[in-house]
C-alpha cells in the first residue's frame, strides 16, 4: 500500500470542534450482569431471544468474557452455545434496558445541553462537548472519564468514548481505538488522520463500509482509506453518486453535522413489519395476520389525520422455501383509491396476497402505506353507499378512541382471534422482544 504520510486538505476551513461518541458496552448483557450483581466485564453471560420467533434463539448481546472465552458474537445462536455451566443464559428485558438507557441519557443532560445532545441508539448517543467541556475539566479527555466514572457509579455500566474533532472522528476513535485501549477511550483530531485513518485496507472494517461497497471500491483501484483519500472526488461520485461523495469525506474526517440543527422530517409512508413465530404454510392462518398488521397500521395513518393511496405487500419466504425456489420472497405495490379504512384495507391487501402466492411457506410479513394525503374528506366508491362508508369511519374511530386509552389489546377485532393470529401475542413485545417487566 502506498504510504500517505502528509494530508494535502486545508482543515483551516473546518471548525474546531469536541464531539463525544459514548458507547454503553455490551449494554443489554451489562444491564444483565449488573441486576444480578455481576461486574459486567467478568460476567460470563449472553441475552438470548425467545427461540420460537429466530429459528433456534438469536444471541441479542454477550457480556465481553463471554464473547472472549466462547466465540459468541451478536450473530450466533442458540443452537451455537457452547454447553457451559459458567454461562448464563437470560431472556431481554426491552422495558428495562429502556428505562437504563433514558437514566444514561439524563446524565449526559449534566454535561452537555439538551440541543447539544443525540441518542443515536439504545446504546449510543453523540454529546457536542465544544462549549461546555471546559466547564468540567481540564481536557476533553478527562471531562470523558469523568462521566465514565458518573456512569458506572450510578448504574454500574461501563462507557466506551470516542472523541473526535467532527462527529464521524468520533465516531471513528470510538469503533477503531477505543475498544481496544485499557481505559476505553479512543481520541481522533484531524492531525491524526493520516496515520491512524489512512492505513487501514481492510475497507469494510470502518464505519458505513459494507462488503459490497468494499467491493466496488476495490474494482476502481481503492484498497485502503488513505486511496479512497487520494483519489478524484469527481471519479468516485461519478461511479458511486452521493454515497461516493459522503465516504470521500469519511477518508478525510470531515464531518459538518450541527446536532443543534433541528431538521424536519417528513414521513410519506407508515409500515410494519415481523418475523412470524413459525413458518406459515395454510392460506387462511397466513391472511390472519395480515389482516391484523393492514389493520395496526391504518390505525397509525389515522391517528395522524392521513389516508394513503399507494400500498405495498412483502411477503419474505421460509428458509426451506428459499433454498427450493431461490427466491427470498416478493413485495407487491398497488394504487389505491385514497383510504384510511381498516376493513377495506384489510381486504385489499389480502387480495395483494392472494394474486401472487404460489403456496411457499413464509416467515415474514411487512405492510407499508404510502403516498399519504390528508385525510380532509371521504371518497365515495362504487361499492358502498355513503350511509355505509360513514359508518365504517365511526366504527374505526371508537376503536380508535378505545384503544388509545385503554390499550391495544382492549378492543381486538373477531380475526385476531382465530388460528394464527399474532397480534395479542406481540402486544407484549417491545422493538420485537420481550419487554419483561419483571426479575427472574
Amino acid at each position: 500500500m502506498m504510504e500517505y504520510l502528509t494530508s494535502e486538505y486545508d482543515y483551516q476551513f473546518e471548525k474546531k470542534r469536541v464531539f463525544f461518541l459514548i458507547d454503553s458496552k455490551s449494554f443489554y448483557a451489562s444491564v444483565e450482569s449488573v441486576e444480578r450483581g455481576l461486574n459486567p466485564l467478568k460476567s460470563v453471560l449472553v441475552v438470548l431471544s425467545e427461540a420460537e420467533n429466530t429459528n433456534g434463539g438469536l444471541i441479542l448481546a454477550a457480556s465481553p468474557q463471554a464473547k472472549k472465552k466462547y466465540g459468541i458474537s451478536n450473530v450466533s445462536r442458540q443452537r451455537d452455545l457452547p454447553a457451559a455451566s459458567e454461562l448464563i443464559k437470560v431472556p431481554p428485558r426491552m422495558n428495562l434496558y429502556i428505562k437504563r438507557n433514558l437514566q444514561i441519557n439524563n446524565i449526559y443532560r449534566t454535561f452537555t445541553d439538551e440541543n447539544h445532545l443525540l441518542p443515536y441508539s439504545i446504546d449510543e448517543s453523540i454529546l457536542d462537548m465544544t462549549k461546555s467541556w471546559h466547564l468540567f475539566g481540564d481536557t476533553p479527555l478527562s471531562v470523558a472519564k469523568r462521566i465514565q466514572k458518573e456512569v458506572r457509579k450510578k448504574t454500574g455500566i461501563y462507557l466506551t468514548v470516542g472523541i473526535g474533532d467532527s462527529p464521524v472522528l468520533a465516531k471513528l476513535a470510538l469503533d477503531l481505538e477505543a475498544k481496544k485501549t485499557h481505559n476505553l477511550i479512543g481520541v481522533f483530531h484531524y492531525s491524526d488522520v493520516p496515520k491512524k485513518l489512512w492505513p487501514i485496507s481492510n475497507l469494510s472494517s470502518v464505519w458505513s463500509i459494507g462488503k459490497k461497497t468494499e467491493l466496488k471500491l476495490n474494482k476502481m483501484g481503492i484498497n485502503s482509506i488513505g486511496d479512497l483519500a487520494h483519489t478524484n472526488p469527481y471519479k468516485i461520485r461519478s461511479e458511486m453518486g452521493i454515497i461516493g461523495e459522503q465516504l470521500y469525506a469519511l477518508s478525510w474526517g470531515v464531518d459538518r453535522t450541527d446536532l443543534a440543527e433541528k431538521v424536519k422530517t417528513k414521513s410519506n409512508s407508515y409500515s410494519n413489519s415481523q418475523v412470524l413465530p413459525k413458518d406459515y404454510t395454510v392460506k387462511e392462518e397466513i391472511e390472519v395476520v395480515i389482516k391484523e398488521m393492514a389493520d395496526q397500521v391504518a390505525t397509525r395513518i389515522r391517528s395522524h389525520h392521513k389516508q394513503t393511496t399507494l400500498v405495498s405487500l412483502y411477503i419474505g419466504f421460509s428458509y426451506a422455501a428459499i433454498e427450493e425456489k431461490e427466491e427470498s420472497g416478493f413485495k407487491k405495490q398497488l394504487r389505491i383509491t385514497p383510504t384510511n379504512d381498516s376493513r377495506m384495507l384489510m381486504k385489499i391487501m389480502t387480495d395483494l396476497f392472494e394474486k401472487y402466492w404460489n403456496n411457499e411457506a413464509i416467515r415474514n410479513i411487512g405492510i407499508d402505506y404510502g403516498d399519504l394525503r390528508n385525510d380532509n374528506y371521504s371518497q365515495l366508491n362504487l361499492f358502498e353507499t355513503p350511509k355505509q362508508n360513514i359508518k365504517s369511519q365511526k366504527v374505526n374511530q371508537i376503536i380508535d378512541k378505545v384503544r388509545q386509552k385503554f390499550g391495544i389489546t382492549s378492543l381486538m377485532r373477531g380475526v385476531s382471534y382465530s388460528k394464527g393470529g399474532t397480534a395479542i401475542q406481540r402486544s407484549n413485545l417491545v422493538g420485537g422482544h420481550n419487554g419483561g417487566n419483571s426479575y427472574e
